[in-house]
């Protein structure tokens, strides 16, 4: 499987933890082969939270402008995540083109021409690795806070014999806005940023 590099969000930001003299690490995720994103390690102090004022929806779409992506992210709850139509055309093209190989150079099949189309269509769907998406919620300090995720279904393997399993083989990113401190207390100055999220856009069976 091809290495994806996940892009580092932000640098860590050390804060004091109330009540501590060792700085508390406000993680962001950080450069990795692994996707999806691990959960984000907050500071649980409240004060660090964007107040009312600064969620004013309005003027954080006008910051985030062009990069808003209704598909992949959502200022409310939404509903369930579901492959996009996008998504399910390119898998269904992609699926067509493996039979077409698979007729012309898979493997021989002594049977009649219909039970070998669906016996080879039986092997793609066995081995098939689609992405599976549902939504995340990234808390009050990203905006928008709902974005939706996708995973590699890892739970058996997808190849005859058992032994390769669906990962990641390609990933997109997606600008976000994310609300950054620096300092503390009564000195601390906070502002919204850009960040990119890394997002897992193609799984296969692969070692």
């Amino acid at each position: 499987m091809t290495a994806i590099g996940a892009l580092l969000l932000c640098s860590c930001l050390g804060l004091l933890r109330p009540g501590a003299g060792q700085p508390f690490l406000r993680l962001r995720p950080s450069p990795s082969d692994n996707l999806p994103v691990k959960d984000i390690v907050e500071h649980p102090d409240p004060e660090y939270d964007p107040k009312e004022q600064d969620l004013d929806e309005r003027t954080l779409r006008k910051k985030l402008g062009s990069h808003f992506d209704p598909g992949f992210m959502a200022v409310a709850v939404p509903g369930p995540a579901n492959a996009s139509a996008g998504a399910e055309a390119a898998a269904g093209r992609a699926r067509a083109a493996e039979l077409r190989w698979l007729e012309r150079g898979g493997p021989r099949l002594r049977v009649g021409k219909k039970a070998r189309r669906k016996v080879l269509q039986w092997l793609w769907a066995y081995t098939y690795c689609p992405v599976l998406y549902t939504w995340k919620d990234l808390g009050v300090r990203f905006w928008p806070r709902y974005i939706k995720e996708g995973n590699c279904f890892a739970e058996k393997s997808c190849s005859l014999p058992e032994g390769m399993f669906c990962k990641p083989v390609k990933s997109v990113t997606k600008t976000f806005l994310r609300w950054h401190c620096q300092g503390w207390s009564s000195q601390k100055y906070c502002t919204w940023i850009p960040v990119q999220y890394p997002l897992i856009s193609e799984c296969k069976c692969s070692c």
